[in-house]
């Protein structure tokens, strides 16, 4: 990082990605091109986990090329009597594969449910119609970096 005085320390980073509600999955698409999607995800020991439908663009680049990006915003935050927003970001490098082992495959999207669906929802009826139609994709973390920047 250039900026080492704007650097967030590992666990500030760490914080950041248990609590952001969606980030950005980078991979190489068709022609050798970027391809960024907003995507939800879940945080556990030095990985990232996305759900997505078995086949599609998204997949297809994963089953391509394994390396990837994914960068995350905190809530932006303006302290009193301040115009400008003070942002925290993180980017992750590493590779993503898809979860094949079936059981597992199921606990780590029940764990993605867990992040985003209220108390009263019904996951296991969830889970049985949709489950079978997912795929689970896991993204581990090679190189993780975190920047405070002041948009003034």
């Amino acid at each position: 990082m250039r900026r080492f005085k704007q650097e967030l320390p590992r666990e500030e980073c760490l914080e950041i990605l248990e609590k952001a509600p969606r980030g950005f999955l980078s991979v190489t698409g068709d022609g050798g091109y970027p391809y960024s999607v907003p995507i939800n995800f879940y945080y556990e020991d030095g990985r990232l986990y996305f759900h997505c439908a078995t086949e599609g663009h998204k997949i297809d680049a994963v089953r391509a090329c394994d390396k990837a990006c994914f960068s995350v915003l905190a809530e932006p935050v303006k302290e009193p009597g301040e115009w400008w927003y003070n942002v925290k970001s993180v980017i992750c490098f590493g590779r993503v594969h898809e979860v094949t082992d079936d059981t597992r495959h199921d606990t780590l999207l029940r764990k993605i449910g867990e992040k985003y669906f209220p108390d009263s929802y019904n996951m296991e009826e969830d889970m049985r119609r949709n489950a079978p139609r997912a795929a689970v994709l896991e993204f581990v973390i090679e190189h993780m970096t975190g920047k405070r920047v002041k948009e003034k």
